[in-house]
């Protein structure tokens, strides 16, 4: 696969040939993967600054949890989690603030993030794309149904992967309707985010047909300790789900994604070297 360029806020990363590795920073005191291992600030920096040791190309900060059941909290605490983060690390690598408030993703971007990461599609703020169009930032659009709170109590849908695309397709509609440049988008089908456990496999196994859907858009997916590799692992605990997290991740290059939002990134890395190797050779070939 060619290279390709994704503009953010003020660069562009490349992705095509290699695929780009997104290190997850929760600054929270509930996330389901790390139950608030990093909600100071020193071991937040410690730990990201390790993350970039061991080749990560992006850090997602997130100051509010969405892990099922969970519940928003408000702005100022939002700002207050995340904000001296940014500043901090903004200068050493491109940075993405996940939330869905329009503020939040604001005052990210002016402390120096140049990606916004919305959960929501645009479905709760729609705003949140003016503040990217803004200063041409990048902006991830993830398909979800529902709320964090109750998305895992809500009927599965008969086919998921028509669901994902259907949904992606309006967020991309809104963004651009909102000044978003199209070079500037990223999609995500939303591991996890109202899915039953069958339909992560299966949105990973036709990646592809999401892949095709939308193939001038880089596509970024974040299998990491989610909790149907768990139930896949008889009941493996977050922390347990390593392998099963970097079986995901290859099978999702090889199928198609451009990036990956992973905890583990050294591990990812080598993993992704592995599949993009295999991924190139295939290309020449077919």
């Amino acid at each position: 696969m060619p290279t390709r360029e994704w503009k953010i806020a003020r660069r562009s990363l490349a992705y095509g040939e290699r695929t780009l590795v997104m290190g997850v920073l929760n600054v929270t005191p509930d996330s389901f993967s790390d139950g608030g291992q990093f909600f100071s600030f020193d071991k937040a920096i410690s730990h990201a600054e390790q993350m970039i040791s061991e080749g990560a190309d992006i850090i997602d900060v997130g100051g509010e949890s969405t892990r099922p059941g969970s519940e928003f909290v408000s702005e100022d605490e939002e700002l207050r989690r995340v904000i001296p983060i940014i500043e901090r690390l903004a200068s050493s690598i491109p940075i993405s603030i996940d939330t869905t408030k329009a503020s939040v993703a604001r005052a990210a971007l002016e402390a120096g993030a140049e990606i916004v990461n919305d959960i929501s599609g645009l479905r709760f703020e729609p705003l949140i794309a003016d503040e990217a169009a803004r200063v041409k930032a990048g902006l991830i659009l993830m398909h979800s149904r529902g709320i964090p709170k109750t998305m895992q109590k809500l009927p599965p849908v008969d086919d998921i992967v028509s669901e994902v695309i259907g949904g992606l397709s309006r967020s991309v509609a809104i963004a651009e309707e909102h000044g978003v440049l199209r070079t500037a988008l990223a999609i995500d089908p939303g591991l996890g985010f109202g899915m039953s456990g069958a339909q992560n496999v299966e949105v990973i196994a036709r990646l592809t047909e999401i892949v095709s859907e939308f193939a001038d858009l880089p596509l970024m997916i974040g299998p990491s300790r989610k909790s149907f590799l768990g139930k896949l692992l008889d009941g493996a605990p977050a922390d347990q789900r390593l392998y099963g997290t970097i079986a995901s991740v290859t099978a999702s290059v090889m199928n198609g994604a451009h990036i990956v939002r992973v905890h583990d990134v050294k591990a990812t890395v080598e993993a992704v070297k592995v599949a993009d190797a295999i991924t190139q050779v295939n290309n020449l070939r077919y």
